[in-house]
């Protein structure tokens, strides 16, 4: 089998370096880039590069993916032929307020990558999309044969536009693509804008949490582990134009592309007020709490059908929420050095 080398956009982000250090743990050439952007601490993310720098099998380059030229470089440098996209603008909250930086990063960026993908002959592109793709749907679970049209965010806007420009590179080039829609990621080493990250920093200082929606949500929460399973399972098996197109998708209009989209979640939604009481049993300390109404862009439930990922990959999450929250603390508690 050819030498794999793997390019892993986004590789200082939460998802990404958990990407990155299972594949050089299984001894793959991985090539990591990220912009290293302030939308939360650049101390965490040079902290993963960090520990995956350790690695021999690994080496980092800092690039915006708006950076056409020097993308396009590393990619014939480094003879990648398998490239992890998951490198966003990310925030459902944020996007609203600056959705300039979600076009810049989400949006050409991503053409960036699609482009370097088809000018290269890249075997597979598996690309981060995500729940909030489903917006105002009222089907739960969620299944990828839902139309997806109406995000309620920019953010969510800017993923359903990635699946859509994939499609378009699938069908004309026949480059295989993989979505794979992020049902609310949680774990060690964490982003500080999620509400985990919020509440234990909160609880253990003593402060409120502000808690949306009254407490009514409930969460497809996903451990990392387990997204990081998905990921690579699918990165493994590529999508092929051979495939009974319609066994995926019931659209007899579609084009036979090689391109795929999956729900990768726990499919096992927990309400969020059991999953704060996991966290403060797990710290032994009781949240101070403000409750509030449903926020802008936000939806009050997700639920991620997850049959043909299973079907296809035998892809079964196994971290129950207990278990994940407690793993997220210690890390945190190592982390801090609390």
């Amino acid at each position: 089998m050819t030498q794999r080398n793997i390019l892993v956009t986004g590789c200082a982000g939460f998802i990404g370096f958990h990407v990155v250090k299972k594949l050089i743990k299984k001894n793959i050439n991985v090539i990591g880039i990220d912009n290293i952007n302030s939308y939360y601490s650049t101390k965490l993310k040079k902290d993963r590069l960090l520990v995956l720098e350790k690695f021999k099998n690994f080496k980092f380059h800092k690039i915006d993916l708006t950076n056409k030229k020097k993308l396009e470089h590393l990619v014939v440098k480094y003879k990648i032929n398998y490239i992890v996209n998951l490198a966003a603008q990310a925030g459902v909250r944020y996007s609203i307020k600056n959705p300039f930086a979600y076009l810049k990063s989400n949006l050409i960026g991503f053409t960036n990558i699609l482009e370097v993908a088809r000018n290269n002959n890249v075997r597979h592109l598996v690309y981060a999309s995500s729940s909030s793709v489903y917006g105002a749907s009222k089907r739960q679970p969620y299944i990828e044969k839902d139309l997806a049209a109406h995000p309620l965010a920019f953010y969510g806007a800017t993923k359903r536009s990635n699946e859509l420009m994939a499609h378009a590179y699938s069908h004309l080039y026949n480059l295989p693509t993989t979505g794979l829609r992020f049902f609310t990621v949680y774990g060690p080493w964490g982003r500080p804008d999620m509400a985990l990250f919020k509440f234990t920093k909160a609880i253990i200082e003593g402060k409120t949490i502000e808690v949306f929606n009254h407490g009514k949500h409930t969460r497809d929460f996903t451990y990392i582990d387990d997204i990081v399973d998905g990921v690579i399972k699918t990165l493994d098996h590529q999508a092929s134009s051979n495939i009974d197109w319609n066994s995926d998708h019931p659209d007899p209009a579609s084009s036979n592309a090689p391109w795929r989209i999956y729900n990768i979640g726990n499919n096992k939604p927990v309400e969020l007020m059991d999953y704060i009481d996991a966290l403060e049993k797990t710290l032994g300390k009781k949240a101070k709490i403000n409750y509030l109404p449903l926020q802008p862009g936000d939806v009050p439930d997700t639920y991620a059908d997850t049959d043909n990922l299973n079907k296809k990959f035998n892809y079964k999450p196994s971290t129950s929420v207990i278990e994940g929250v407690s793993k997220f603390v210690k890390w945190y508690m190592d982390y801090y050095s609390l």
